[in-house]
């Protein structure tokens, strides 16, 4: 009984945090209400409350979880979360594994896209939410740099502004790219972004 109970409450707080982040895309995060989550979900406002103290902490939950998981991001004692294999590419450094990393990066990028345009959009209008944004994107910023540190690339006080520059790029073109868009095939996009980051934090 237990766990067909713990199932449930499983079941319900996915169906929440599904609700959640369609309608923070399709109607706006801003816009959203508790009310239209719970009803969306097929549950009260009294139960959305049971799981979560506010609409904030579901917004922190689809980036602490879902965003984190789809993005191979786990936890991490220096820095928050971190992303292993983003580390050994930037150690590595080369075009050929670069250029292989943002591939396969690529091909994830309608899965997370919904939850990085909730994630900026209520960034703009919550304060919490963009302290844990910005917390977030410096956890990845901090992949890039300690990458750097173990290849021992460039001026050491050049590295963490090489590696806001390398996420900065790659979050924008993430959230912002369909095949066509800006002109370019998504071989071209690859191209052109490897060109890039081989030139910002790549192996010379």
């Amino acid at each position: 009984m237990a766990t067909l109970r713990e199932a449930q409450r499983e079941m319900t707080r996915k169906l929440l945090l599904d609700a959640g982040v369609t309608l923070f895309v399709s109607k706006g995060y801003a816009a959203t209400t508790v009310d239209d989550i719970a009803s969306a979900a097929g549950t009260t406002r009294v139960t959305f409350y049971a799981y979560f103290p506010s609409k904030v902490d579901l917004m922190k939950a689809l980036i602490s979880e879902r965003l984190n998981a789809a993005l191979d991001r786990i936890p991490s004692a220096e820095h928050g979360t971190t992303e292993r294999e983003l580390v050994a590419v930037v150690e590595d450094g080369s075009p050929e594994r670069i250029r292989a990393y943002l591939d396969a990066t690529s091909q994830r990028w309608e899965e997370i896209r919904p939850y990085t345009t909730a994630a900026f959009e209520a960034a703009a209008v919550d304060p919490e939410i963009r302290a844990l944004l910005d917390e977030w994107l410096n956890e990845a910023i901090g992949d890039i740099e300690e990458g750097l540190n173990r290849a021992d690339r460039f001026p050491a006080g050049t590295r963490h502004f090489r590696s806001v520059i390398a996420i900065t790029e790659l979050d924008h073109v993430a959230r912002h790219w369909t095949p066509g868009h800006w002109g370019v095939r998504h071989a071209e996009m690859l191209d052109v972004l490897t060109e890039s980051w081989a030139g910002s934090i790549g192996r010379r």
